[in-house]
């Protein structure tokens, strides 16, 4: 399954639209992650947990995506777009977009 963010993938055609697919992940972040953060960012550096969770979340959703494709009977998606947003205070989502196709 080729996932990409191009409208096009190179040295192949569009042979058929099999629709729009979305792929979401909500991750939650717990108090012991959340207290080490804390700690990072008042001294300085990058978060590890934060980004092993938002790397986590965001396997997920592009996972998601390419099960719901492959569902519809495409062998690629184009067009991918990756959306994050904070939901409530530790919550995390993560949301994958893009349209659903079959190359030759």
């Amino acid at each position: 399954m080729i996932l990409t963010t191009t409208g096009t993938v190179e040295g192949r055609r569009v042979t058929d639209y099999r629709g729009i697919v979305v792929g979401e992940a909500i991750m939650g972040a717990n108090v012991v992650r959340d207290f080490f953060a804390g700690i990072t960012d008042i001294v300085g550096g990058r978060s590890g947990a934060y980004e092993s969770k938002l790397q986590d979340a965001r396997q997920t959703a592009l996972l998601e995506l390419e099960q719901r494709a492959a569902a519809l009977g495409a062998n690629a998606v184009i067009g991918v777009d990756l959306d994050y947003e904070v939901v409530g205070d530790s919550m995390l989502m993560v949301s994958a977009s893009g349209t659903a196709v079959v190359l030759d």
